[in-house]
């Protein structure tokens, strides 16, 4: 089996004017859900990772996460795609935990789900955090400019933020092309 998880907020989702904080805030970027079903049909299990602060905050409660997330999944689905699970941080940016990003906590917790080695995990994501959370278990970084990254390009050396050995993409669906071509 192998499992890409991909960071929400700018690698699968426009980041909006802050925290995301109800489902008609939730906007896919252009070719990110065709991207998701391209990976599923290629045999590729997907999940999706995210630091949510704003329920630490009392922005957004759970039910309206699980909404936003019943969203993703809905228009998803329509093109033949589909998310395995969602795996989120709920505390609040000051509040001291293994599982906010760039701690491993999250990464931990799939890998040990889905009882993969590093190697049968792909990372990709538009901002730093989620690529140094994944550092430590040998899973394949991939950058996507869009979001955080919007202006990197994709052929210039990563910022220092970046992990050694992430390689970048142009956006989510450049990123499925590389790892699904034959």
């Amino acid at each position: 089996m192998q499992l890409a998880i991909l960071d929400r907020d700018g690698t699968l989702n426009a980041l909006g004017d802050g925290v995301i904080t109800t489902p008609e805030d939730w906007v896919a970027l252009p070719g990110a859900l065709e991207a998701i079903a391209r990976l599923n049909q290629a045999g590729w299990r997907v999940a999706v990772v995210t630091n949510q602060p704003g329920l630490g905050r009392g922005l957004l409660d759970a039910q309206t996460l699980a909404a936003i997330h019943a969203k993703l999944q809905r228009q998803l689905a329509a093109v033949g795609g589909r998310i395995d699970a969602f795996f989120y941080c709920p505390h609040a940016d000051d509040e001291a935990c293994a599982c906010r990003m760039p701690q491993p906590g999250l990464m931990q917790q799939i890998r040990e789900r889905y009882g993969l080695e590093g190697a049968q995990m792909l990372v990709a994501a538009s901002a730093p955090a989620p690529l140094q959370a994944a550092a430590g278990l040998g899973a394949a970084l991939h950058m996507v400019c869009s979001g955080a990254s919007a202006e990197v390009d994709p052929g210039a050396p990563l910022p220092p933020a970046w992990p050694a050995g992430t390689r970048a993409h142009a956006s989510l669906q450049a990123l499925v092309d590389a790892v699904t071509a034959p």
